[in-house]
């Protein structure tokens, strides 16, 4: 990971995992996150409504300029990446994986800005179809953040954190990819 609010958020859900299995949505604690709150958010695991935002941070809102609670997850994605994207969220809740996303955003005609996702699963009732809790972190330099909103983010690559677990749990040798919207296999590291 690239930004060291992905790196806390990750370390902290690792500390809250008992036994290997994602935490308990009532487990997160903010004041145990506050650094890094501003940079993240809470998803409902709810693919017909897009996943929905339940919680979002004043930095996530402001990439965007506009409020996100409630809104679609989804629709932060350009239209070409919403499957892609969807299918991502699965992984992790299937797999009880965590995964990173590596995107970039940028009004219409501007300079983009780097982002990285951070998805969490986190169980409810035995279950990880329930929340989703993630960080998103924007890369310095563009001098329109925080004036202009970001139009959709534009995925570039994604991974589990976790490749050893997921090959287990998978039993493939192999991680999965996607670079600019394509989807290939590669070597595992």
């Amino acid at each position: 990971m690239r930004h060291a609010v992905s790196d806390e958020i990750y370390a902290y859900w690792r500390a809250l995992r008992k036994g290997g299995c994602p935490p308990e949505r009532n487990a997160v604690e903010p004041g145990a996150i506050r650094g890094v709150l501003a940079d993240t958010f809470v998803l409902d695991f709810d693919p017909a409504g897009g996943f929905p935002f339940r919680i979002s941070g004043s930095n996530v809102n402001a990439l965007f300029m506009k409020e996100l609670r409630g809104a679609a997850f989804l629709e932060i994605w350009r239209e070409a990446d919403r499957a892609r994207v969807a299918s991502i969220l699965e992984a992790a809740a299937d797999e009880e994986a965590p995964y990173v996303i590596i995107a970039e955003a940028r009004p219409a005609g501007l300079t983009p800005v780097g982002i990285e996702v951070t998805l969490l699963p986190l169980r409810h009732l035995g279950s990880t179809r329930a929340r989703m809790l993630g960080s998103l972190a924007a890369g310095a330099g563009s001098d329109w953040l925080g004036l202009i909103g970001a139009g959709p983010a534009v995925l570039s690559t994604y991974r589990p954190l976790e490749a050893e677990r997921a090959r287990r749990r998978l039993g493939a040798p192999l991680v999965r990819q996607a670079r600019l919207g394509a989807s290939r296999e590669a070597p595992a590291a």
